[in-house]
């Protein structure tokens, strides 16, 4: 009878050993999904960034790329603690988990506290920045991130094309004559700034504060969404390995 029951004992361990390997290499490829999620985030749309006043979206961007590198990490140490049965590995294991679910919290908090702010923000803050900042010494970045969203989203000015007749720089001798940046031409080219009609410039409801708004919008939900995925496979990857735990002997410690 015995001998019955630690032979099902040894089959329940192994399968919850090889269970917890597939859990492991899924866990190890959603790590790479999230890494690559926040990487591209930085790297694609850095420029944007620089257009924002607040840090949190960007903050919320690293926490993924740090939040994927441990996955990655975790995920080998999981395979090796599975395979070699070893309950010190396990319980390291087990506070990765937990530590990559609380990192993944924060960022979903982070989106989501920038969601809330994210409308009022831009209105005040898109303006004054394409206002005061556009074309001026030391702010080439903002330049070229104002210059991009023009052309990327089909639009022109914060709100409004009449916008830029505020600027600094149309108001200055750098503007040449231009009502609005060159960037704001459905055929840009070199002066074509000078006249702000219809038919040569984008002329969009709501100007670039809603297409910023909604190109922010819809990578927070990007955002919340992989993190949702990844929480919810370490949620079952913490209860296989407190399975697997209670089913190793105490003399492998």
């Amino acid at each position: 009878m015995g001998a019955n029951e630690d032979k099902g004992g040894t089959c329940g361990t192994i399968f919850l050993k090889y269970l917890l390997f597939t859990f492991n290499f899924l866990f190890w490829l959603a790590g790479g999904v999230v890494m690559g999620v926040g990487v591209w985030t930085l790297v694609e749309k850095s420029e944007y960034i620089s257009l924002l006043p607040s840090k949190t979206y960007a903050a919320s961007a690293y926490i993924l790329v740090l939040a994927g590198a441990i996955v990655m990490v975790t995920g080998v140490l999981g395979c090796c603690a599975t395979f070699k049965e070893q309950r010190r590995l396990l319980r390291v294991y087990f506070v990765l988990l937990l530590c990559i679910f609380l990192l993944e919290v924060l960022s979903g908090v982070l989106a989501y506290i920038y969601y809330q702010q994210l409308n009022a923000e831009l209105k005040h803050s898109l303006r004054e920045t394409m206002v005061k900042k556009y074309e001026q010494a030391e702010q080439d970045h903002v330049t070229r991130a104002v210059d991009k969203l023009q052309q990327e989203f089909h639009c022109c000015g914060s709100h409004r094309s009449v916008d830029w007749a505020d600027s600094v720089w149309v108001r200055s001798a750098g503007a040449k004559g231009r009502l609005v940046p060159d960037s704001c031409c459905k055929s840009p080219s070199e002066g074509c700034g000078l006249r702000d009609h219809p038919s040569n410039i984008y002329l969009v409801e709501g100007g670039c504060v809603s297409k910023l708004e909604d190109f922010i919008l819809d990578h927070l939900k990007i955002i919340g969404t992989v993190g949702v995925v990844i929480a919810s496979i370490q949620v079952t990857g913490m209860v296989f390995t407190c399975c697997l735990y209670r089913s190793l002997k105490a003399d492998t410690l």
